[in-house]
This record gives structure tokens, C-alpha cells and sequence, in this order.
């Protein structure tokens, strides 16, 4: 018996996606997510055609290392497509990955949108999921897939806040009865913070840093607040000093990047401040009583959670798999699709 209830989950193609600027993960419905890769790709360009070499993992070792006839990029940027092509080879990439028995056929692919995104946008990530070989393509909007992934009970006749930290976006949500009340998306998160690290090092040290090691100072010993004893802990980094040319190492401080990143982070705060303030007050005391939910990579940045509570007066908590929210959400709209079918968007 147990193999015959297995059987549907073996056959079923469709698949949830989840197209982030910094990752893009699949989710199969009946399977869970399956795939967790980079969203980059790495091509070769000869006599003016475009061949794919590396894409995920592989592409994203290349990125700041290769050479004039090879080209790491990153096909998403704040959370759209930035290269149509680029980015329907890697989606055909993952699909294929994910997919070994082509004869099956072709699956029904539910993507998230940022809810900032254009018309024009939302119809470049449709057209390329069905050029990859969907056979139906639906929208699903960020903020919605982030609350049900962290098991919000967006259906419910109350106010519930979400705040998706990915890469490019940040997305503020207020929810209420399975839709957006109130939603806003600042095109700030993981790449802009990489970015004011680089800056900074720049700035302060004649340092010159690559997304990499911004990359992974963020992860290490990123905060969001300055250190209570002013310091913090320190990591050593190399890059080229700018004064003489020269590759060199030096140390980091924690409070040196909390000075660095104070910019976003701002920026994060302020957008959950006008949220709060264009909220209805009836929904605004649902979101005192329950407080708001971090979900996103950039929502483990250390410390964020008590920079917003700081800023709001708010209970200000961080969903269990946060990294993985979306996909699960935009996973779940996929297995429950008769009771979520008003927010997924199949033609537009």
C-alpha cells in the first residue's frame, strides 16, 4: 500500500520555483525542495554565440575569475530577470537537473515575483519558464509565498506582517484574509549589503574586496547593530591595496561592519516604519499582538531582528527555515492550489 501511496508524488512533475536574485530552489510537488543552487551562470562566448559552461555551484567559483573568453554572471538582479537568455538556459538547467525522465509530461511551474515587479518583468519570468518547457506558468507574489512558508495563517481575518530579506529585494507585507493589504518593496537586501561592505573597505582601508569576500564577511561576522563592548569579533581578509597595487590581508572588526551596513539596514527599518504607518488600525493592532516575521537570507544577518524591534517597539521573530520560505510557500500554494488560487496569477 505505502508504494501506492507513493505513486502520485512519483509521477507528478509539477514544480514550485523559487527564482531568487542570490539562489534559486525547486520544489516538487509530492517531494519537497530538491534543489538549492547559486543563481549564476557562466558562458563562452565564440564568434558572437553564447555557450553555457557552468551554471549554480559550479558558475559561482568562476564569479570574479575567469578569464576574457568567459563570463560568470548572475541573470537576476533585484529579484527580475536582468538577461532573458541567460536566465532561460538556467531555469532549462535546473528544470533538467530536477527532471531526469523527460518523457513525463511537461510540468505546470509556479514561480514567485517580487510584488514590486512591472507587468513587462512578470511577463519576461513567464515567457522564460515556458520557453524552458513549462506547460503552464503561474506568478505568485513574494510576500505570500514568504507568510505561508513560515506558517503564517494568512487565511485568517487578521493582521499578519512579513518582512522577506532576499538578495536584490526586500519585501514588506501586511496580510490579511490570504491577500496583500499593504505591501512594498524596496530594492535593497544581500547584494546591496555586499556592496556597502566593498564601499566601506574601500573608503576606510584603500581595500579593494570582491563580492566573494564581502560575501563571506557578511556571513561570518555581519551584525546589525554595534557591538556592546565597541569591537566585536574580527576576521582576517585579503584583497589589492589601492595605494601601491599590491594584494594584501588585514583585519575586521564587527563594529566596522555594523558601520558599514548601517546604510541598509536603515533603509529596512524605514520600509517597515511606512508600512506600519499606511496599515488599517484594526490590522495594526493584530501586528502589536503578533508581532512581525523576518523570512529571507538576509534576515540572518546577526542582530537585525533586535535593530527593527529597536526601531518599532515590535515583537520581531525569525521564521525557522529562513532561507528556504519562499520555496516552501510557493511549495505549498503548488499542493494547495484550490484553496490559494487567488493569488496565484496564471495569465497576465
Amino acid at each position: 500500500m505505502a508504494l501506492f501511496d507513493k505513486m502520485p508524488g512519483l509521477f507528478s512533475s509539477d514544480m514550485a520555483i523559487d527564482l531568487g536574485t542570490a539562489n534559486t530552489l525547486v520544489y516538487i510537488k509530492g517531494r519537497g525542495i530538491v534543489l538549492s543552487e547559486p543563481s549564476v551562470v557562466a558562458y563562452h562566448i565564440k564568434d558572437g554565440v553564447k555557450k553555457v559552461l557552468a551554471v549554480g555551484e559550479d558558475a559561482k567559483l568562476m564569479l570574479g575569475r575567469t578569464p576574457g573568453s568567459i563570463e560568470a554572471i548572475r541573470p537576476m538582479r533585484d529579484g527580475v530577470i536582468a538577461d532573458f537568455d541567460v536566465a532561460e538556459e538556467m531555469i532549462k538547467h535546473f528544470i533538467r537537473k530536477v527532471h531526469k525522465r523527460s518523457t513525463f509530461s511537461k510540468p505546470k511551474i509556479i514561480v514567485c515575483v517580487p510584488h514590486g515587479a512591472t507587468p513587462v518583468e512578470k511577463r519576461a519570468i513567464r515567457q522564460s519558464v515556458l520557453s524552458a518547457g513549462a506547460r503552464r506558468a503561474g506568478l505568485i507574489a513574494e510576500p505570500i509565498a514568504a507568510a505561508i512558508g513560515a506558517g503564517m495563517p494568512i487565511t485568517d481575518p487578521t493582521g499578519n506582517m512579513v518582512v522577506d530579506i532576499g538578495g536584490g529585494t526586500t519585501e514588506v507585507a501586511v496580510l490579511s484574509l490570504g491577500d496583500i493589504v499593504y505591501a512594498r518593496s524596496v530594492r535593497v537586501g544581500g547584494d546591496r549589503m555586499d556592496e556597502a561592505i566593498i564601499n566601506y573597505l574601500r573608503r576606510q582601508q584603500n581595500l579593494l574586496v570582491g563580492e566573494a569576500t564581502a560575501e563571506r564577511i557578511k556571513t561570518s561576522i555581519g551584525t546589525a547593530r554595534m557591538p556592546d563592548d565597541g569591537r566585536g569579533a574580527s576576521m582576517q581578509i585579503r584583497g589589492r591595496d589601492l595605494l601601491n597595487g599590491v594584494p594584501k590581508e588585514t583585519e575586521i572588526s564587527q563594529a566596522q561592519v555594523a558601520e558599514a551596513l548601517a546604510e541598509p539596514v536603515q533603509q529596512i527599518c524605514e520600509a517597515v516604519m511606512t508600512a506600519l504607518e499606511a496599515t488599517p488600525p484594526d490590522l495594526a493592532a493584530d501586528i502589536v499582538d503578533r508581532g512581525v516575521m523576518l523570512t529571507g537570507g538576509g534576515a540572518l544577518l546577526g542582530e537585525l531582528d533586535l535593530a527593527l524591534r529597536e526601531q518599532t517597539g515590535l515583537a520581531v521573530s525569525i521564521a525557522d527555515e529562513s532561507l528556504n520560505c519562499v520555496a516552501l510557500g510557493t511549495g505549498k500554494a503548488l499542493e494547495y492550489e484550490k484553496q490559494l488560487r487567488h493569488a496565484i496569477d496564471y495569465d497576465s
